[in-house]
């Protein structure tokens, strides 16, 4: 497994493992504390797994936490998810860029998400599954959505969007969300 950063934004890491395929399918390791301590990132900083499951076409996001922020290393363990990373950290240098990521359950390459980015992704298969791998303990009252169509965003979801939570539906632009937490 080797840790690779994400240039478009500082402290994301790409974590790629080295999967051992035979007739029998595969085996791989999907995280490894020494590898995500040589990032810089402490390997018991983890508090909560969680699992989602979607059908093709759905949107999930974007998401992200107020307070202290939340990170998260997400992996798409079955299926293939487009997943998208905003830098939404104001002294970060590289803040406002997007990224985007194709996750593949065939991979099982994981992506690490520095807290104070917002992420959201769409299913590109049926079903997709997303793993995750967060900092911290939900905390509801912290959540905060942003408009998965906002134009200032253009996402460029590369499937049509099937199915959106009413909270995603319902959720402000990036502009009216940035204006709310200051």
């Amino acid at each position: 497994m080797r840790a690779v950063p994400v240039p478009a934004i500082a402290g994301a890491y790409l974590f790629e493992p080295t999967p051992h395929v035979d007739e029998r399918g595969f085996f791989s390791r999907t995280f490894d504390r020494e590898v995500v301590r040589s990032a810089g990132i402490d390997p018991d900083s983890f508090a909560q797994d969680s699992l989602s499951r979607s059908t093709k076409g759905v949107v999930r996001g974007m998401h992200l936490r107020s307070g202290a922020g939340e990170a998260k290393l997400v992996r798409c363990s079955y299926g293939e998810v487009f997943d998208v990373v905003v830098d939404l950290r104001p002294g970060s240098p590289t803040y406002r860029n997007q990224e985007y990521f194709e996750l593949s359950g065939r991979t099982q390459v994981s992506l690490y998400i520095p807290a104070g980015c917002a992420h959201g992704f769409q299913a590109l298969t049926d079903p997709a599954d997303v793993s995750y791998r967060i900092d911290r303990p939900h905390e509801k009252s912290e959540d905060v959505t942003i408009a998965f169509d906002d134009p200032e965003l253009a996402i460029p979801w590369p499937v049509p969007i099937t199915l959106i939570s009413e909270r995603d539906k319902q959720a402000p632009t990036l502009a009216e969300a940035l204006k709310m937490s200051r």
